[in-house]
């Protein structure tokens, strides 16, 4: 069994266990019954072979209360193995990306200046100042609450915000509230598009990433490919995949984003005035764009240890 995000578990009321036409001796604490409903995820844990997530740092987490959601001590039990996710290069790949004005390497950033004016463009920015961009769920769990009462300062720090997502109506508000009152500082398109996903990517010099849990995420791999330096909590996937540049990340020529500890306000503060200030050394900058474009996140070192772990389980 894979578990994506544990808090989805698709528990049922026990009336309906008859229509599984499953044994009555399925029904007890080691089948399906979880706490006297009916537990899928539960069941999955409990009876499979293996158990995998999509981080090593998830499979950590959910072996803790904090994370768990109530199934940490079957986890604990019976063990996880993570593995991160991957993206697949011939949609995600600012090389051949057809979604971008000006498509290159990480030997062409300089390239991306046009892509940051077709995003300022898009979402009705003047020029100046580092561009972060959010493309996500607008919800608690991705820390939008958090980002939401920062946003001022952000825009007084010099920084600007393109945000594509929707989400909590509440949260919506507060984020087109920001735009109305900095016009031309932030700019906000609540709802999906994929092509401008891309541009955002493509263009933009940060994205924020600020989630509570994160089991592996998708949009960090999108930037650190796209030269696009992800700003993320450290947690889940996020953790395992994105390097921080402090000071000693920085002197070995390895950093590749900003990780923060915990998602507060002071967290996520501090977070975006070091992306700031980062920004404000091109030689740093540049070489963590080039390091996070040269991190090969594709599926093939992912498909190679699902393989190994099946020939575990069936032998050679």
């Amino acid at each position: 069994v894979t578990v994506h995000n544990i808090a989805f578990q698709g528990v049922f009321p026990a009336d309906l266990f008859p229509a599984l036409g499953l044994p009555e001796s399925m029904w007890h604490i080691d089948g399906v019954e979880y706490y006297g409903q009916l537990g899928f995820l539960k069941a999955g844990l409990a009876l499979a072979d293996r158990i995998t997530t999509v981080s090593p740092t998830y499979a950590r987490e959910i072996r803790d209360e904090a994370f768990g959601m109530s199934l940490q001590g079957l986890i604990a039990t019976r063990g996880a193995t993570g593995i991160v996710n991957g993206i697949d290069p011939a949609v995600w790949n600012p090389e051949t990306d057809a979604a971008l004005p000006a498509r290159y390497t990480h030997r062409q950033l300089d390239r991306r200046a046009r892509n940051r004016a077709a995003v300022e463009q898009a979402f009705d920015l003047t020029e100046g100042g580092p561009l972060f961009c959010v493309v996500s769920r607008l919800t608690t769990q991705k820390g939008m609450d958090v980002l939401a009462t920062l946003l001022d300062e952000l825009v007084d720090r010099g920084g600007r915000l393109a945000l594509l997502g929707s989400g909590d109506k509440a949260l919506e508000g507060a984020f087109l509230a920001a735009a109305d009152r900095h016009p031309g500082r932030i700019g906000v398109r609540i709802g999906y598009d994929e092509p401008l996903s891309h541009l955002l990517q493509g263009g933009s010099d940060a994205i924020l990433i600020p989630s509570r849990f994160e089991p592996c995420g998708l949009t960090q791999l999108y930037g650190l490919a796209y030269g696009c330096v992800p700003v993320v909590a450290r947690t889940g996937g996020l953790a395992d995949t994105v390097i921080d540049a402090n000071d000693a990340a920085l002197s070995a020529g390895v950093a590749t984003g900003i990780v923060h500890d915990g998602v507060t306000p002071d967290a996520l503060r501090d977070a975006i005035a070091r992306a700031i200030r980062l920004h404000a050394q091109p030689g740093h900058w540049r070489r963590l764009q080039e390091n996070g474009m040269r991190a090969d996140f594709s599926w093939g070192a992912s498909a190679r240890a699902y393989a190994d772990l099946f020939r575990q389980l069936t032998g050679p």
